[in-house]
């Protein structure tokens, strides 16, 4: 089952000596916190953040960079607050990151059963 946290949690990426606050986070079981802290996640699977004028180029870059640092995480998925358009970037076996997207906003399942993201109709 996915665990969802939309508030003031903070993801720590030790190879990288950061932490980011994302707009949203999920994991698929149970969740690793920092210290026994319940505002520091160490295994997100899935990042979602919500893409403005201000962040869009960060999102994309810089902190999309830090984030592929993380073991756990296998979807990055970026919302745009101005259109109805989400793009999704799923971690491949091989270990490449391929987009997937964009999509108009749509319901479609992600492979831990019970989190819909809006890219329905587009292979996962």
């Amino acid at each position: 089952m996915w665990l969802v946290v939309a508030d003031d949690v903070k993801v720590l990426i030790p190879s990288a000596n950061a932490a980011k606050y994302p707009d949203l986070v999920a994991l698929c079981g149970e969740p690793r916190l920092l210290d026994d802290r319940r505002d520091v996640l160490l295994n997100p699977s899935l990042i979602l953040e919500v893409l403005s004028d201000s962040s869009e180029a960060y999102d994309r870059g810089e902190k999309f960079a830090l984030y592929r640092q993380l073991p756990s995480l296998e979807e990055y998925l970026l919302v745009s607050q101005n259109r109805v358009r989400a793009e999704l970037y799923i971690l491949g076996a091989e270990g490449r990151w391929t987009l997937n997207g964009p999509c108009p906003a749509r319901r479609r399942r992600l492979p831990c059963q019970h989190w819909v993201h809006p890219c329905a109709g587009r292979g996962l």
